[in-house]
């Protein structure tokens, strides 16, 4: 079989990606797993050190003055621009998978990108609707709204939503993961879901009839549905709002989990957490959620099969 080849954005270039991205490099069986093209300030497809430059680590947040904030937006920019090449690549064949490294967010948003974070982003550039799940051998996550305030959510969270979320997720679970039937579960908004109406009515009016028309199990409360997925009543779990969903898997899975985007015609993965300006250059970083990323990646990449004829 053909060795794929992978793209992999090293992010803000003043964090931890480029740093993870070497330690995951050099770590035993990932390198020779793909062929690995680094996408970084300085270039395309050259080692980590010469893709970054002076860039790497150990700066911290910067300071709130002109200098600091036009060194922000310089970051933000070269981690966007590093994004399209991986995108371009791969809607031209150049690649047949990406693995990104955390951005800062309000660092890309100074550098003149307006999307909410990298999910957001990937859709724009290709045109696909998709949705963000977080994998680990424990449990799958995927969240029906992401980057919200949290006031913001209940009017976000539409039927059209929630019904193309567990479209996607259903799709993508039998085309990248090889389950022919996912048993799905919708995780409910309100505590208790909703207790009859007592602490809101969304559960019973909106998220109970999605799920009956869609075939999946719920709303579940939050408090018990990661719970049964973990042991094995569910592959995934749809959640309603971010932090909900995001919580579950970190909890059970930090450096295990895995960002990955379903909908793209390509396979898109990350580690599942942050830029850790604070610690950047320190060597304190761990890599581990990076090497799963990147495995992830190329199990993806061959792993695709046609859905099942329904």
């Amino acid at each position: 079989m053909t060795t794929p080849a992978i793209a992999i954005t090293l992010g803000d270039p003043r964090g931890i990606g480029p740093e993870i991205v070497r330690s995951a490099l050099a770590t035993s069986g990932i390198a020779g797993a793909a062929r690995i093209v680094v996408i970084g300030p300085r270039g395309t497809g050259v080692p980590v050190d010469e893709a970054v430059g002076d860039w790497t680590g150990g700066v911290g947040p910067s300071p709130d003055t002109e200098a600091g904030r036009a060194r922000d937006a310089l970051a933000g920019r070269l981690a966007g621009l590093a994004i399209e090449r991986a995108v371009a690549m791969a809607r031209a064949g150049e690649v047949q998978g990406i693995v990104t490294a955390p951005i800062d967010k309000a660092a890309f948003h100074r550098g003149g990108y307006e999307a909410p974070g990298h999910t957001e982003f990937l859709e724009q550039l290709t045109g696909a609707p998709t949705v963000m799940m977080l994998a680990s051998p424990k449990l799958r996550v995927v969240l029906a709204t992401t980057h919200l305030a949290l006031r913001d959510v209940p009017a976000a969270l539409t039927r059209e939503r929630l019904e193309r979320t567990i479209t996607i997720t259903r799709r993508g679970l039998q085309e990248w993961f090889g389950i022919a039937r996912p048993r799905l579960a919708l995780a409910a908004l309100n505590p208790h879901a909703g207790d009859h109406g007592r602490f809101g009515s969304e559960d019973d009016l909106l998220l109970a009839p999605v799920a009956r028309a869609m075939q999946v199990a719920g709303p579940i409360p939050a408090d018990t549905v990661f719970v049964r997925a973990i042991q094995g009543e569910f592959d995934a779990v749809i959640a309603p709002y971010h932090d909900v969903g995001m919580t579950a898997i970190k909890v059970a899975s930090f450096g295990e989990g895995v960002n990955i985007t379903l909908g793209l015609p390509f396979p898109r993965t990350s580690p599942d957490h942050g830029t850790a300006l604070d610690i950047a250059g320190t060597g304190r970083a761990r890599a581990d959620s990076m090497i799963e990323a990147i495995r992830l990646a190329r199990t993806l990449t061959s792993r695709r099969v046609p859905p099942p004829v329904s």
